[in-house]
């Protein structure tokens, strides 16, 4: 008599570790290159009060005789302007390690506050449907379709200047994209036979959406907001450049390059030259990242 064939269930496979999306992330020796490059970049930021020669905003370390030097000259305080100087006598080497940390800042908290209310608006719009789900959604075709640098203007226009305003306008910029990825993603877990387990379980509202669907909503999230904190780095600096964005007691890479663009036909090339060198390093290095990144947590291309 021949045996029956009995087929055992199949263990689950094990979801990867960090330690595996890590040796994966550092397969391109390119994107770990960009990615060591922004550590750097963030720890001079916010290090800049212990590393920079000069306090640029301290009026009493500021000297008009130190005005527009080129670089590698002395100061008269006895240091040396590796990056030149600009018209009030500020260290331009100093003045861009300040100016890291309001463009980072203002980046990193526009992006973190838009992906909080987006991503919510979009679980919400995933699960209940019907009405919530089509006005939340028009909301978000409303948004997308005015060009972001316009919407950002006009809300400037109308709020002034401030650090505080300009991540209020890039807030309300950005979350609409973190809506709808959210909402296609939510749309495909919810279909999943876990969330209608709990559903019949009768959980409430708020533990279905951000302790089931928001973890599996959370890789493409991760890899937009590398990407979009590029993009807000580069908003506030256009912003800045064109005179409404943060205040000049406060000023960003933006407001740097747009105080250097005047001397830039009268020869003092550096003033302008080296805060957008450091800008276009730090979007190119975030994208490359967050590139990346992409490729890691999509299980296709991985």
């Amino acid at each position: 008599m021949a045996e029956a064939n009995v087929v055992l269930p199949s263990t689950p496979s094990r979801t990867p570790g960090i330690r595996y999306f890590l040796r994966l992330y550092a397969r391109s020796k390119s994107a770990l290159f960009a990615a060591l490059l922004m550590a750097l970049i963030i720890v001079i930021a916010f290090a800049a009060p212990l590393l920079a020669p000069q306090n640029p905003y301290d009026l009493q370390q500021l000297s008009i005789i130190d005005g527009q030097l080129a670089p590698g000259a002395q100061s008269s305080a006895g240091f040396i302007f590796w990056l030149g100087s600009d018209d009030q006598g500020r260290d331009m080497l100093s003045a861009i390690m300040y100016g890291l940390r309001i463009s980072l800042g203002v980046g990193f908290i526009s992006v973190v506050c838009a992906a909080i209310i987006g991503g919510s608006l979009g679980l919400l719009a995933a699960y209940r449907g019907g009405k919530t789900d089509a006005l939340i959604m028009r909301l978000v075709d409303l948004q997308l379709s005015f060009p972001a640098i316009l919407v950002a203007l006009m809300l400037l226009a109308f709020l002034g200047k401030g650090i505080g305003n300009v991540v209020l306008a890039l807030v309300i910029v950005e979350w609409a994209t973190y809506a709808r990825t959210t909402r296609s993603t939510a749309l495909v877990e919810s279909k999943k036979g876990y969330i209608e387990a709990v559903l019949c379980l009768g959980l409430p509202l708020h533990r279905i959406l951000f302790r089931h669907l928001l973890p599996q909503c959370l890789p493409p999230l991760i890899v937009i907001s590398t990407v979009q904190v590029a993009r807000a780095i580069a908003l506030e600096a256009t912003l800045s450049f064109l005179g409404l964005g943060v205040p000049v007691t406060e000023p960003s890479l933006g407001l740097l390059i747009a105080n250097g663009y005047q001397y830039m036909l009268s020869g003092e090339y550096w003033i302008c030259f080296y805060p957008g060198i450091a800008l276009m390093i730090t979007i190119v290095a975030l994208n490359m990242a967050g590139d990346r990144l992409r490729d890691v947590l999509n299980p296709w291309t991985r």
